[in-house]
């Protein structure tokens, strides 16, 4: 079974199959939908804070960026990007983890997984077609929402995923590096937002050697804490830039 097959033959198109799945993700209304989803904040609490649809296009453009870098297929990534987080609740992991407790509960065995149902989003329960139910995307795509880094752990959930791909191999590399953009992403907005609430400071920060790197780019820059907005914004930028860089060095010593 080829990545970039579909479950569903589709008339051809100028654009590439990947970009065809990017754009299909992107004019869902299940991705719309994820304007109205928090991380940590509620989204009635200012216009600043990330909800799933801004941290969705932020590891977006991450991944894009290393794809470019190490000579990947970036239509891919930004596909696996923009829907990796299509089955998360509201309310973050705090919200899927009560989910999850409540249908076992109430008898449902197999419980929640935001992993599976980003797949049942796109597979099942998007209808933009009247010859069969989701998006139709290709094989590359599906797996990578469903693997992110690794083997998927939990077959059992659906066994409609087992004629598709072995659930035991580790998906694309395009998978993996979302998996990191992910990360990389979540880890700097957490602080920006963290400081712009009040929660934390970069005093406190300042015992990471790595903070403290980054908050001297930011200093060596004329700017200070003073600056507020543009002070989180350069950190944020200089921050995601040494993870990326020393991510794509990591890795061009390790890919064939």
């Amino acid at each position: 079974m080829q990545a970039n097959h579909r479950q569903h033959s589709i008339e051809k198109d100028f654009r590439s199959p990947y970009a065809r799945d990017r754009d299909r993700v992107i004019h869902s209304g299940s991705f719309r939908k994820l304007e109205y989803k928090t991380q940590v904040f509620l989204n009635q609490e200012g216009d600043f804070f990330r909800t799933r649809l801004t941290h969705s296009i932020e590891v977006s453009q991450i991944a894009r960026s290393i794809t470019a870098q190490l000579g990947l297929e970036e239509s891919l990534a930004e596909a696996i990007a923009l829907s990796h987080d299509l089955g998360h609740t509201p309310f973050g992991h705090v919200g899927g983890d009560t989910l999850d407790e409540c249908l076992k509960a109430d008898g449902f065995e197999k419980g929640f997984e935001h992993n599976y149902q980003s797949f049942r989003v796109v597979t099942l329960l998007e209808k933009r077609y009247k010859q069969f139910n989701g998006l139709n995307l290709t094989f590359a795509t599906l797996e990578g929402i469903l693997k992110h880094s690794y083997p998927y752990k939990k077959p059992y959930l659906g066994s409609e995923i087992d004629a598709m791909f072995d659930l035991s191999t580790h998906p694309s590399i395009e998978a993996m590096v979302v998996d990191r953009a992910d990360e990389i992403a979540y880890m700097s907005h957490d602080i920006d937002d963290g400081v712009n609430s009040g929660l934390i400071n970069f005093d406190t920060l300042k015992e990471s050697r790595i903070i403290r790197e980054v908050l001297q780019k930011v200093y060596d820059e004329g700017i200070t804490e003073d600056d507020d907005e543009m002070f989180r914004y350069r950190f944020s930028s200089h921050f995601i830039n040494l993870l990326v860089y020393a991510l794509l060095d990591y890795s061009e010593k390790n890919i064939d």
